[in-house]
This record gives C-alpha cells, sequence and structure tokens, in this order.
C-alpha cells in the first residue's frame, strides 16, 4: 500500500491561519517545500485530521513556520496537534536562541581585556579564602591536629615522586646533553673543555633541573590535581563533604600539598645529578674529557651551597604547583567544560608562578650574595 504523499497548507480566515497537515511524514518520504512565514494572523492554529505517520521530519518542518508566526505576533494553539509533537514543538520553542557566539564577535580587544581582568578581579577573594584555608590545615598540622587519611598522603608521594622519575629522567639526561654541547661549542675554540663540568654542574644543580622538574610537575601532577578535584565537584562530592562538617582543605587540598613540597627538592636533586651525568658522558665520549678530570672540575665548581639553592627553588616550585592545581580545581564549575578549562588553568598558572618565582628568587640570591 503506497502512503499518502505528506503536504502542508496554509489557510486564512478571519485573522486565523489555520495549518493543515496531510500523509505521512517520515525521513524515508519525499518532503514538500518549506512554507513561507506566517504574516498577517492573529492566531495559528493546526489541523491534524488526515495526518498519518510521523517522525522529527515533521517537528523539523513546523518548528521554523511556528518560530516565525511568534516573530510576528500570532498565538500559537497546538490543541490540534499530536500530544507527542505538541509537547516536542513547545519544548523546542522554550529554549531561547543562542547569543554568545555573536556576542562574541562584537566583543573588541578593549572589551575582551577589560571583561578577564574584571573576572581576574572578583576571584581575589575566592583565590584569598582558598589560602587562608590551607594555611590553617598547615597550623593545624603543626599542632598536629589536622584531619586527613595517611594513606591518601602516601598515595600523593609516590604519584608525584617515583611515578615521575622516569619522565624527570629523561628531561634531565636530555637538557644535560644540549647544556654540554651549547658549551662545548664555545669552550673549544679556547681549548677549555674542560669547563664543560662548570658549566652544566652549576647550571644543572642551581637553575635548570629545579625549573624544569617544577614545569613537569606542572604539566604532570598539577593537572591531575586539578581534575581530580573538579571532577569531585562535579559529582558534588565536595559539598557533601561540607555538609558532613568534614574540613575540605584537610582532607583534599593539606596532602597533596605536603607530597609535593616533599617529594619536589628531592625530584631537584635527582634531576640535577642525570644532568651532571649526561654532561660527563657528553663531555668524555665526544670532546675527549677524562672522566677523572671531569669528576675532579665538577666537585671544585659544585659547593654545598649550589645545593642547597636549587632544592629551595624545587620547593618553592612544588608548593606553587600544589596551589595551583588544588585552586583551579576546587573553583571548578559543575560540566566536564569546566573540568577541562580547570585543568588548563592549573599548567598555566603553575607555570606561570614558577617563571615569577624563578626570576625573583634569582635576583634575591644574586643580591645576597648565594
Amino acid at each position: 500500500m503506497i502512503s499518502p504523499a505528506p503536504s502542508l497548507n496554509l489557510d486564512h480566515e478571519a485573522g486565523t491561519v489555520t495549518c493543515r497537515i496531510r500523509g505521512d511524514w517520515h525521513a524515508g518520504h519525499p518532503l514538500p517545500e518549506p512554507l513561507p512565514a506566517v504574516i498577517g494572523g492573529k492566531r495559528l492554529l493546526f489541523d491534524c485530521s488526515e495526518l498519518g505517520r510521523w517522525d522529527s521530519s515533521l517537528l523539523a518542518r513546523l518548528l521554523p513556520l511556528a518560530e516565525s508566526a511568534r516573530q510576528a505576533g500570532c498565538a500559537i494553539d497546538d490543541d490540534g496537534l499530536p500530544p507527542g509533537l505538541a509537547r516536542l514543538l513547545r519544548l523546542a520553542l522554550a529554549v531561547p536562541a543562542r547569543q554568545q557566539a555573536a556576542h562574541e564577535d562584537e566583543e573588541n580587544i578593549f572589551e575582551y581585556f577589560g571583561n578577564a581582568t574584571l573576572a581576574t578581579w572578583r576571584r581575589v577573594p575566592q583565590n584569598l579564602a582558598f589560602l587562608g584555608d590551607l594555611f590553617r590545615s598547615l597550623a593545624r598540622l603543626a599542632v598536629g591536629r589536622a584531619r586527613f587519611q595517611r594513606a591518601d598522603l602516601l598515595l600523593f608521594v609516590e604519584d608525584a615522586g617515583p611515578r615521575a622519575l622516569p619522565i624527570v629522567s629523561l628531561i634531565s639526561f636530555l637538557v644535560g646533553t644540549i647544556l654540554a654541547y651549547m658549551g662545548a661549542a664555545q669552550l673549544a675554540m679556547l681549548g677549555a673543555q674542560i669547563y664543560i663540568a662548570d658549566l652544566v654542574g652549576i647550571g644543572m644543580v642551581r637553575e635548570i633541573a629545579a625549573l624544569m622538574t617544577g614545569i613537569l610537575l606542572a604539566g604532570r601532577t598539577g593537572a591531575a590535581y586539578a581534575a581530580q578535584l573538579g571532577t569531585m565537584q562535579v559529582n558534588e562530592e565536595i559539598d557533601a563533604s561540607r555538609t558532613f562538617g568534614l574540613p575540605v582543605s584537610d582532607f583534599l587540598v593539606l596532602p597533596r600539598f605536603l607530597s609535593l613540597l616533599v617529594m619536589a627538592p628531592l625530584l631537584t636533586l635527582y634531576a640535577g645529578i642525570v644532568g651532571v651525568a649526561a654532561g660527563m658522558l657528553i663531555a668524555t665520549t665526544v670532546f675527549d674529557v677524562g672522566v677523572f678530570a671531569y669528576f675532579q672540575q665538577t666537585t671544585k665548581a659544585l659547593s654545598m651551597t649550589h645545593f642547597v639553592v636549587g632544592m629551595v627553588k624545587g620547593t618553592v616550585y612544588g608548593a606553587l604547583v600544589a596551589i595551583a592545581g588544588c585552586l583551579c580545581g576546587m573553583r571548578c564549575g559543575r560540566s566536564a567544560q569546566a573540568v577541562g578549562e580547570a585543568t588548563t588553568a592549573a599548567v598555566v598558572l603553575g607555570i606561570l608562578l614558577i617563571t615569577i618565582s624563578a626570576s625573583l628568587l634569582t635576583i634575591l640570591f644574586q643580591r645576597l650574595g648565594i
């Protein structure tokens, strides 16, 4: 049996527009051309007495008609539609038009930076409250009253430390190799290849090991903290903890902060040693520097002060990464997109804080003669 062809007609009578729907409306059937906009009517009715089977293709054809009728000031009476189709049409008409894209196109660069500045300023109280909660948790820890799971702390220490060794080893070795080649290219012109040991040793132990370790922690551990806490925000686990009266800062932020505070200086020391070993390998195999001579020059160039400076910087960078990751995770929104934005913000903020603190610490130690 051949199903009747679908048709859609408009009848105008005494200010009323009647939309007569006939035939079967489904995706596999050729559909008629769209109707023009309704103009001049005061009321839009629907006559579905001859309507057969239908699917979403009918809704797709009626929606532009209903929207144009509403814009023309027509009252829409959907009593003549099938109940399911009427509900779908009302639901589609209830969703407002999205204006975000148009607004973004109209926004100029001054408005963009102005809105970004205002948004940052509005977050200042929230950021200060987060830091205050963290300092109170540290104060409670100092007197032995902090409440958190010791097993969680050990888990975070393992994740931030031992599990980060492969990537830290690889990056430190490559950076040490690059330093050795760069230094040798200049020192070879003076016949002073032995001073590769000074360049690589002091550069890695004092500055680069801490900096590279901090950046790796920001991209690896800080992002993980933001994603974990952001997902807990989406699942309302943090709200549930507050409802039960649990100190969220103690349970969620403090273990993560302590794990990086403990492991960052150790990873910095390890990265410095790997970088020095990489420099020794290049100097002894490529530039004909003796192993014993290189080792002796390295021990002469390095002092305990260089190790202390590097570990202090690594500790500061680790603390900043933990703060950035936890802060972005705690202020995350309630959607999957918000979790992704919080993760990205944690990495960017962590690297930014590391860069600023590296400059300030270098100037400070230089002024102090350390």
